[in-house]
Order: C-alpha cells, then sequence, then structure tokens
C-alpha cells in the first residue's frame, strides 16, 4: 500500500510529480494517521509524525516519489456579510464566542460551517447570510502554528519558554 509520509506546501512541487488526489471536508483534514482512498479510489495510509491540517493545495508525499494533491470538498457553508466594519466586528465577536471555525474572506466577508442556530443567531443580529456550498479553510488560531510542516522557525510557546515566560 501506498505511504504518505510528509505534508508539503502548496505549489512547492512540479504538476507532473502529482499522482492522484484526495477531496476532503474540513473536519477530515486534520490527520495524523490513517487509511484513505484517492479520488480515483486507490488506498494509501496517511502516516506522519505528527497530526497535520491538511490545506487545500498541499502535498502528501509518497514513500518513493510522487505526491497525492489535497483539495478540500465543498460543503455546506454560510457567508455572512454586515452593514459596517463595526456590525462585522460584532457579529465576530458573537460567532467567536461560541468557539467555531470561521474563515475570513475578502472584501469584509466571513464564513462558518452552515450551522441552523449560529445563521439564526446572525440574522437576528441583524447580519446578512447566504448559505451555499463551498470549501472551508478556517483561521488556525492565534496559538497554532502558522505551518503544519516543515517548519524550523520559533513559535509564540518557544520565544517565551527561552525568555523564561
Amino acid at each position: 500500500m501506498r505511504r504518505a509520509v510528509t505534508v508539503v506546501s502548496n505549489r512547492s512541487w512540479s504538476e507532473a510529480e502529482i499522482v492522484g488526489t484526495v477531496t476532503l471536508a474540513f473536519h477530515d483534514r486534520h490527520r495524523r494517521r490513517v487509511r484513505m482512498s484517492d479520488d480515483s479510489g486507490a488506498d494509501f495510509l496517511l502516516d506522519l509524525p505528527q497530526a497535520a491540517v491538511l490545506k487545500n493545495g498541499d502535498g502528501l508525499a509518497l514513500e518513493g516519489g510522487g505526491y497525492i494533491q489535497v483539495r478540500a470538498a465543498p460543503e455546506a457553508v454560510a457567508d455572512i456579510r454586515a452593514g459596517s466594519p463595526e456590525h462585522l466586528a460584532r457579529l465576530a465577536w458573537h460567532i467567536g464566542n461560541r468557539h467555531v471555525p470561521v474563515q475570513v474572506l475578502p472584501h469584509g466577508v466571513l464564513r462558518i460551517l452552515d450551522d441552523h442556530v449560529l445563521v439564526d443567531m446572525v440574522r437576528g443580529l441583524g447580519g446578512e447570510v447566504v448559505r451555499h456550498r463551498a470549501p472551508f479553510a478556517p483561521e488556525a488560531g492565534a496559538y497554532a502554528p502558522e505551518h503544519t510542516h516543515d517548519d524550523n522557525h520559533p513559535h509564540v510557546h518557544d520565544r517565551e519558554a527561552a525568555h523564561g515566560h
């Protein structure tokens, strides 16, 4: 069975090295070790040294060469708009207070996974909501590493430890 052992950043390999694709919803893109099937139905083992968030366009490097490219699956999402920057900040605060993942889109739009309770809350607060299907790639969070692979730069907790905090 093919074995994917490393996550490689989006676009850091040639198209000729892609041997398959795997399309995954957001909740299926945070993994470490699991048997998967690529989009053609061929099995492979994802066997990473630590859990990683797989991003749209990342490559799963296979032992022996080649990459399986990760694609974010379209899923039920809700895009949220507000009448002003202050209103958007207020909506973002209320959504964040529910501890749900949020994707920040261009032009002051927030995207969440479609949840009727949150959609009703946002509408009740005067926000405009458009429900549709699209890939979902939320913010990683303030304490999450910027990269999930091949990163040698210090993170906040590394700097704090170095300075005795």
